[in-house]
């Protein structure tokens, strides 16, 4: 697998202080890459800046082999699915997902068709034609994810599409992610502060804090050998507070 996006020095200030500090990365072709770490350390300044919404400080982002800093967000080939849906609440399933369709000349003509086929693929045909308001959390959550594959983004990024869902739907909606990752082959970058959440998905994690990497690397070496104390403790000892708490109440049920 090559490098399908590297990130090179990238830094970002907010009114004089430094949110990165000098971050660099690369995300692999076909990769599952999740950026973890508490609120505030910086994993959704830098999707902001990946997908265009935010110019860097400094820094620099290479997408194939060619630098698409300040390339418009139209023109990066990403899809974003945002933690709190953004669908138009007018519109049906099917309407949101061939909306961004329509507005494309180019996709136009097949808008109706592909929506149908993607609405199918996230299991929603049954759906297609409620409003977001008569769907469940994590049913809305599927139209958003329908809507950017549609567009057929060579990179999705993923801003926390699970924290507002309950546990039992996260369950659910984690299998529909790597399920459509790997039948689309899909690179995607997912932000999370759950640390269950990206050892299950991931096949690298990259641990943050206060605008800096601690570790980046695959589930299994984090655990064996964790960079520092800040791994350590907000990655592996948080896993094990969830692991022995879920044993206490499988001992009690038994």
């Amino acid at each position: 697998m090559g490098d399908k996006l590297e990130v090179r020095d990238l830094t970002q200030v907010f009114n004089k202080q430094e949110a990165l500090h000098g971050v660099s990365f690369t995300v692999r072709e076909g990769e599952f890459l999740s950026i973890l770490g508490p609120s505030g350390c910086g994993k959704t300044t830098i999707l902001r800046i990946l997908i265009g919404l935010l110019p860097p400080t400094a820094g620099t982002i290479i997408k194939d082999g060619r630098d698409i800093t300040r390339t418009p967000p139209a023109e990066r080939n990403m899809g974003i699915v945002f933690q709190n849906y953004a669908l138009f609440q007018n519109m049906t399933v099917l309407g949101n997902v061939e909306y961004a369709l329509r507005v494309h000349r180019e996709t136009r003509a097949t808008a109706r068709a592909a929506a149908e086929n993607i609405i199918g693929q996230v299991g929603l045909s049954e759906h297609i034609h409620k409003k977001p308001h008569k769907l469940s959390g994590g049913q809305q959550q599927r139209v958003a994810i329908a809507r950017t594959m549609a567009m057929n983004p060579e990179i999705i990024l993923f801003d926390e599409p699970m924290s507002a869902l309950d546990a039992a739907t996260r369950l659910l909606l984690r299998k529909e992610i790597k399920r459509i990752q790997e039948q689309f082959h899909s690179t995607i970058v997912y932000i999370t502060h759950d640390q269950e959440e990206a050892f299950a998905l991931s096949d690298r994690i990259m641990v943050m804090d206060r605008g800096i990497i601690h570790q980046l690397d695959t589930p299994e070496n984090i655990i064996k050998h964790p960079a520092d104390s800040f791994v350590r403790e907000f990655v592996i000892d948080n896993l094990q507070l969830k692991i022995d708490s879920l044993v206490k109440y499988v001992k009690v049920s038994q």
